[in-house]
C-alpha cells in the first residue's frame, strides 16, 4: 500500500508541474507540452494533479476533453485505487 500512496503522490505532482510549465511555455508563445502527455499522466493516476493545476493555473479549462475528461478519469482513477486496494490489501 506504501508503493501505492507514493506512486500516486509522484505521479500528481510530476503531472502538476508539467500542467505548470505548459502555462509558463503558453504565455511565452513557446514549444507546448502535448496534451496527449498531459492526458496520459491524468490517466497513469495524476488526474487529481491535473485537476487542481487546471484551477491553480487557470490552465486549459476551456477545452471539453480537459473540462470533462480530467473528471471522469478522476472518477476512474478511484475506482481503480479502490479496486486495488479491496482486492490486494
Amino acid at each position: 500500500m506504501t508503493y501505492l500512496l507514493v506512486y500516486l503522490f509522484v505521479i500528481n505532482v510530476i503531472t502538476f508541474i508539467y500542467m505548470g510549465i505548459d502555462k509558463r511555455k503558453a504565455k511565452k508563445h513557446a514549444f507546448r507540452i502535448p496534451e496527449k502527455v498531459l492526458l496520459s499522466l491524468s490517466f497513469l493516476g495524476g488526474s487529481l494533479g491535473t485537476l487542481i493545476a487546471m484551477f491553480c493555473f487557470h490552465h486549459k479549462t476551456q477545452k471539453a476533453v480537459f473540462k470533462y475528461g480530467v473528471p471522469i478519469l478522476l472518477i476512474t482513477n478511484f475506482f481503480m485505487i479502490f479496486y486495488i486496494l479491496t482486492r490486494y490489501y
